[in-house]
């Protein structure tokens, strides 16, 4: 019987092998087909027998959650260097009926770059980084595969009174960022990447090659910030830079709940989106163990774009809960603030950004909501202690208002404007590996995430795209999923997801730009019959 099963097992591993041998060598051909040289085509495909197909794939995987034994594998792994690469992969993608993923830099929460249940192909950008500034336009071509903090340094390099109002990790890949709405610490002031995209390069599911002019503004709009894996393949953005002044101030305040921090949380809300709009805080709560007693630290970053003075003066009249002092401020220039963001420390030179290696790669699980009304302290204080009795999950607190909530809901496919106080990142990380360390984390976040319900946005309960969220609804990867999409699109996109799926059907009918949460296409019993 043992000797039977294990002929079973060793015949269907051989098929498996077969099939992805076959595909392999179908994949090939098509791209030759479509006059890719044999010559690149040995240089850009990897399929699981290459002894380069693990570290490609696990080069630019940022979620250890995904990156064990059970993880399915794709069956290529493509790295363009250049727009025909592109175009041909996609056109062979479809042409052989294979799912498409595509990845620029791997930050995305839920891995739905570089995973899938069905059999799939990774499209990676990474090669895609070239970054072009033209500073008497005072812009920039950004390929979609460099990632920020190379962005950062090299308009360093150019000015020390220009920036772009990205995120504040420096390892996240540009192309997912800017479709899916980044923001960062400069959205009070400017707004956010995609208040700043004025052109971009695509390719579309026929695999043509499109810029702004040629997309059309229906393509243009969708693919700031509805996520450009729905859409097509994006080559580039042009974005253009922000003035930023010579002088930034930076600080880090910690509270323990016996130093007065619930107040001064309370007190945030109250002003988190009111007051100088050069001011962005950052408030993360964290539950901590110190002396054997658990309790909730708060802990609030700010960015200032002007010197210490002002920035005092701002949070004496408005602020004093913080208790802000000239010690505690950090004047620099703005790319020695972005260094600051990302914790290195004061001896750091900016050269650190251009790495393309994050310093560690944990498990973990995001979420995200909207707070519109202030939390009350009685409910802050029973917060805070739900969040000692449940572990291990953190939350973040980002201020809003400003510049980015002066733009119109419409304006882009990012809904999240006027109205919201400050937006909520959940965040839960481990070491610890297996199922059972999975299960007790996550279920940990969505405890919270439960909780929080009372106190953040309705019908619906928002959330953010670039924070992806499978809890939130996914579809089946079929070609009318849009009951299944309109769960997830709704709290992603709000009004402008009815919107999304008419340039999603005009531009991918097939839906070959497809994953667990992208835009479906209409159903046919919804479409216009185009005469």
């Amino acid at each position: 019987m043992v000797i039977l099963l294990l002929l079973v097992l060793s015949s269907l591993n051989s098929l498996s092998s077969a099939q992805s041998d076959s595909l392999y060598d179908n994949f090939v051909q098509c791209l030759a087909q479509n006059n890719v040289p044999n010559d690149q085509i040995s240089r850009i495909v990897y399929n699981p027998t290459n002894p380069s197909f693990t570290s490609v794939l696990e080069s630019y995987i940022r979620n250890r959650r995904f990156n064990v034994s059970t993880t399915p594998k794709p069956s290529i792994i493509v790295t363009p260097v250049e727009e025909s690469h592109v175009s041909a992969t996609v056109l062979c993608a479809k042409k052989l009926g294979i799912q498409l993923k595509i990845r620029s830099g791997g930050h995305d929460y839920e891995g739905i770059s570089y995973v899938s249940i069905v059999e799939f192909v990774i499209l990676d950008m990474f090669n895609f980084r070239s970054i072009n500034i033209d500073m008497a336009t005072e812009t920039a071509w950004v390929g979609s595969g460099a990632l920020l903090g190379e962005l950062y340094y090299r308009i360093s390099e150019k000015s020390n009174v220009h920036g772009f109002p990205g995120g504040v990790c420096p390892t996240v890949g540009v192309g997912g960022h800017l479709s899916g709405a980044g923001y960062g610490n400069m959205l009070r002031r400017h707004g956010l990447t995609v208040d700043h995209v004025i052109d971009a390069k695509i390719v579309d599911a026929t695999g043509r090659v499109l810029d702004r002019k040629s997309m059309g503004e229906d393509l243009f709009w969708a693919i700031k910030g509805g996520g450009g894996a729905s859409f097509g393949v994006i080559l580039a953005y042009k974005i253009k830079l922000v003035p930023v002044p010579e002088v930034v101030t930076v600080f880090r305040i910690e509270k323990m709940m016996n130093q007065n921090a619930t107040e001064a949380v309370y007190q945030y809300q109250t002003i988190a989106d009111k007051i100088d709009n050069d001011l962005f805080i950052r408030v993360l709560l964290q539950p901590i163990t110190r002396n054997k007693i658990r309790s909730v630290r708060a802990t609030f970053i700010g960015l200032f774009l002007g010197d210490a003075n002002r920035l005092l003066s701002a949070t004496d009249s408005e602020f004093p809960l913080l208790g802000l002092k000239k010690a505690d401020c950090k004047e620099m220039s703005w790319i020695y603030s972005v260094l600051f963001w990302s914790n290195f420390d004061n001896t750091t030179k900016p050269e650190v950004l251009l790495s393309r290696t994050p310093d560690s790669v944990n498990f973990l699980k995001r979420k995200s909501d909207y707070v519109k009304t202030p939390i009350s302290k009685s409910d802050l204080e029973s917060l805070f202690k739900k969040m000692v009795e449940v572990g291990k999950v953190g939350m973040v607190f980002n201020s809003y208002g400003g510049r980015m909530s002066e733009i119109p809901e419409s304006e882009t496919p990012f809904p999240h404007r006027a109205g919201n106080i400050f937006k909520i990142q959940y965040s839960v990380n481990w070491e610890d590996e297996g199922e059972e360390a999975d299960q007790n984390y996550i279920q940990q976040i969505r405890e919270m995430y439960s909780y929080m319900a009372p106190f953040v946005s309705k019908n619906p309960r928002e959330a953010y795209l670039n924070y992806r969220d499978l809890d939130i609804g996914t579809t089946d990867n079929g070609k009318d999923s849009y009951d299944q999409g309109k769960v997830y699109g709704v709290k992603y996109f709000k009004d402008n997801f009815n919107r999304l799926v008419k340039i999603k059907t005009m531009v991918d009918p097939d839906n070959l730009f497809r994953n667990e949460q992208s835009i479906p296409v209409l159903p046919f019993r919804g479409r216009k019959v185009r005469k």
